[in-house]
Parts: C-alpha cells; sequence; structure tokens
C-alpha cells in the first residue's frame, strides 16, 4: 500500500473491515483530494464489485455504466441489461451472493451523487439494497464516496428516510498537512526545506493532485512556474473547473469566495450578503453550508460567541492565490516577478496565518495542551481617532484561564525584535486586555518562519517561541 499519511483515516478504514457486521461508509472531500486513491489502496485485495458514476449523464447511461462494470466481474452467466436501479442492484445481489467466503466484500460506488439523476429512483433502490440485503449478512462493506461533500451529507449522512442512521462510519477526507505533505513529495524524492515547503503549501495547500507532477531537483520558484506560468501549467485552468465539479449554480460560490479571499480576517453572514449582492434567506446558507463542508471554508467563533459575529474565512489555499495572483493578472507571469511586489508580502503574511490556523492541533501540541478545550480566532480593534487600535493575528483562548496572542512572521531571514515593535506588542496587550475585557493570564507567543534573533527585547516581551518546524 503506498499512501502518505492519511493514518487515522486508514486506521478506521481497515477497523470496519475486521467487523462483525457489515459496514456503510461514506467518504467525501473536495475534488482532488485522494479519496478514490486512498480506497482503492486500503481496499483493493477485497472489492468484488466497484463503478462510478458518470457526470452529468442521463439515467439509461449510469444504468449501462453499472451494468457493464458488473458483468466484467461476473464469470458465468450475465444479467440482462436493466431498466430501473431495482434490477441494477438485484443483479448486483445476486453475484454477491455466488462469491465464496467469509472475508468482507468491499462494494465500492465513486461519484454516488452523479447516478441520481432526476426520477431515476437511485437512492431509493440504494436504500433497498443496504436495507433488505446488506444488513441481512455480515461480510459487507458498502463504500460510498464523492467530491459533491454535500449532497452526501444531505442526501445519505442525514437522510431523513431509508437510509437514516444507516451510515455506519464517514470520514470526511481533508487535505494533508504539512508533515503529510512532505511524506507525499518524499515518496517522490522531492525534498524542500520547511521554509520552502511551508511556501508550497501556502500556494496550492496539501491536495495530492496539486502535488503529484512535481519532480525532484526544482526550486519552489520553478515548480511554481511549472505549476501555473508556462504555457502547458497544469493548475492554469483548475480554478473554473474546481468550483463546476462540486455545486450546481458553482458561480454563486465563486462570488462569495471572491468578496472573501479580499477580507483577510474573514467577513460575517450579513457582511457576505451585503457584498456579494445576494439575497439572505435558506438558499444562501446552503451556499455558505456547503463551503464550510468541502473545506473551502472555516467559520471562526470570535471574541464574545454571538452567532451574528460569526466569521467565515476563507482556508483554501489554491482559491487565495488564484484570486491574488492569477485572475485578470496578466503581468504575473512568473513567481519570480510576483516575489518582488508588495503584494507578495500582503499575501504570505496572511496565507502564513491560514496554514497555523490549519495546523492548531500541532501548535496545541508543542504548547503541552492538546488535550484541552480552545478557542481560535483573529482579532482587530480598528480604533479611532483618539485612541490606537490592534490587530492580532491569532488568539488562542485556553479553557484554563489563559491565552496565547500569537505573532505569526513570514521572513526569508531570522526576525529581530526592536525596541519599537516590542513597544507595540505592549500595546497589543493592553488594548486587547482593555476592550476584551478579559481577566485571563495572557502570553505573547512568536511563531517565525525562519527564527527569531533572542537579544534584550525578545527576553523581555515573549513569553512562548515556537518554530517552523514544530507544525510538520
Amino acid at each position: 500500500m503506498k499512501v502518505a499519511g492519511r493514518e487515522d483515516e486508514i486506521h478506521i478504514m481497515q477497523r470496519l473491515v475486521e467487523s462483525s457486521n457489515s459496514e456503510f461508509l461514506a467518504m467525501y472531500g473536495r475534488r482532488r483530494i485522494g479519496k478514490t486513491y486512498l480506497i482503492r489502496q486500503v481496499y483493493e485485495s477485497k472489492m468484488v464489485f466497484d463503478c462510478s458514476g458518470i457526470h452529468e449523464k442521463e439515467m439509461p447511461q449510469q444504468l449501462e455504466n453499472f451494468w457493464l462494470s458488473l458483468i466484467e466481474k461476473i464469470n458465468g452467466e450475465k444479467p440482462p441489461m436493466p431498466n430501473t436501479w431495482l434490477q441494477a442492484f438485484h443483479s448486483l445481489k445476486q453475484h454477491i451472493k455466488s462469491l465464496k467466503g467469509k472475508q468482507k466484500k468491499v462494494i465500492f460506488l465513486d461519484e454516488v451523487a452523479w447516478f441520481e439523476t432526476p426520477k431515476s429512483g437511485f437512492l431509493a433502490a440504494l436504500d433497498n439494497f443496504w436495507n433488505t440485503f446488506c444488513t441481512q449478512r455480515n461480510d459487507i462493506l458498502l463504500v460510498i464516496c464523492g467530491s459533491a461533500a454535500s449532497w452526501i451529507i444531505d442526501k445519505v449522512i442525514n437522510n431523513k428516510g431509508g437510509l437514516h442512521n444507516r451510515v455506519t462510519c464517514h470520514i470526511h477526507l481533508k487535505p494533508f498537512t504539512l508533515s503529510e505533505t512532505k511524506q507525499y513529495l518524499a515518496m517522490q524524492q522531492v525534498r524542500l526545506t520547511a521554509k520552502d515547503l511551508a511556501l508550497l503549501y501556502m500556494c496550492i495547500g496539501g491536495v495530492p493532485y496539486y502535488l503529484k507532477d512535481i519532480k525532484p531537483g526544482l526550486s519552489v520558484p520553478q515548480i511554481l512556474d511549472q505549476l501555473f506560468f508556462v504555457p502547458q501549467a497544469s493548475l492554469k485552468n483548475e480554478f473554473k473547473n474546481l468550483y463546476a465539479s462540486l455545486f450546481k449554480n458553482s458561480d454563486l460560490h465563486q462570488k462569495i469566495v471572491g468578496v472573501l479571499a479580499l477580507a483577510h480576517k474573514g467577513m460575517t453572514r450579513n457582511e457576505i450578503i451585503q457584498s456579494t449582492g445576494l439575497s439572505s434567506g435558506g438558499g444562501f446558507s446552503m451556499l455558505l453550508d456547503e463551503l464550510v463542508q468541502c473545506g473551502f471554508l472555516m467559520q471562526i467563533m470570535p471574541l464574545g460567541n454571538k452567532k451574528e459575529d460569526i466569521l467565515f474565512r476563507l482556508m483554501d489555499e489554491y482559491s487565495i492565490f488564484y484570486f491574488k495572483f492569477l485572475q485578470n493578472s496578466k503581468a504575473n507571469n512568473s513567481w519570480m516577478y510576483i516575489t518582488n511586489t508588495q503584494s507578495f508580502k500582503i499575501w504570505s503574511g496572511f496565507a502564513f496565518e491560514n496554514v497555523c490556523f490549519r495546523h492548531i492541533l500541532k501548535i496545541k501540541h508543542v504548547l503541552g495542551i492538546q488535550g484541552m478545550i480552545t478557542n481560535e480566532y483573529s482579532w482587530v480593534y480598528k480604533g479611532s481617532k483618539t485612541e490606537k487600535g490592534a490587530q492580532i493575528d491569532l488568539i488562542l483562548e485556553r479553557s484554563d484561564n489563559c491565552l496565547h496572542l500569537f505573532e505569526l512572521k513570514f521572513r526569508d531571514a531570522p526576525f529581530e525584535i526592536s525596541k519599537e515593535y516590542a513597544q507595540q506588542l505592549e500595546l497589543k496587550r493592553e488594548i486587547f486586555k482593555e476592550k476584551s475585557k478579559t481577566k485571563k493570564n495572557i502570553f505573547i507567543t512568536l511563531l517565525c518562519s525562519n527564527g527569531v534573533q533572542k537579544n534584550e527585547y525578545y527576553l523581555s516581551t515573549i513569553t512562548q517561541e515556537l518554530k517552523l518546524e514544530d507544525l510538520f
């Protein structure tokens, strides 16, 4: 089995194979995240049937595709071409009954949302197959998978009909962490420094498909030029396909993502409505839910825990990179050119913040609070004509009467704290303490990409320091 990372997911998947009951696994996640690859790697030797839905095809084509996949597995008499999904699943039942042995038999339906065409009855037939056949045995592992996360969650996991509470396990497959990205690239003989890995991650995230074509012996500028800027760049047209493959009416999702790409700290629901011009209501809430479920957005509960103040923050690295450097930017034709712009400096600070938000569990582990309940958010006080404002990149609020005010710095050289900067940090602490009315212990914590010089101002101001390597 050739898989980088995914240790927790693999453990869950293997546990299902060892179960003494039939199991129903639903796996979902954004496009290009490696769902199909992982399922095939883990279950290849136990798979007795697999079929993938066909994008934007009607019921006859879906049924024929299912039937052709089935007859490839059958050695004896072939079943006739089905006219309904009930007939298709009946033929699948007969095939499974013909198999000998008590070991788990894996049935894999990939891109399952595409099977469910209007008035096709696919979901009802799947419900019937699971409830009347699979549950009567102890040797079935039914696996469904798809990029349309919201469809799987709404139509299967949270189904109110026959499939209600039938899924015995579900896995949201997320992007690689920095550590998993390092493992994946090492399998391709690509070895980069921690800082270069972080920079690459800030551009394309931990999406296996985006990493798969990276060749050894290239610098990060060369890698990014090949991915984005040469004539045949593999990710040049990825954006228009990414959202269209996941969502109906994807132009509305793109509009939300577009305004959030400009709001580094996130926006409230009402602010997004005002900026996009979209109407409020259930339809808008569904758009936000779908983007959250697919991992594009993160919901952040700010100080005070007021529901109306919840921020939606864009977390998809590729989308942020696209809006910053690729959309309507004909002048951006090489990474070396981009790194010399002010836009790069602004983007890199924001992108590094997102990397840290993604790796909160690693940060908590290094701080020795991995089992503690925490809340994470950024904080901005705009100030006024008579008061100075303050901005804090990341606040980690603990349940033991303590909180960390993080300063996050993505720099080429070691960061040096000057007298003026130390005074700014102390002022931030005082402004936050006053405006938040917190009574908790406040620790100023520093996380720099290239370390920090330990001078007198560091020693008098910084409570704790984390290194970039800690995120790995």
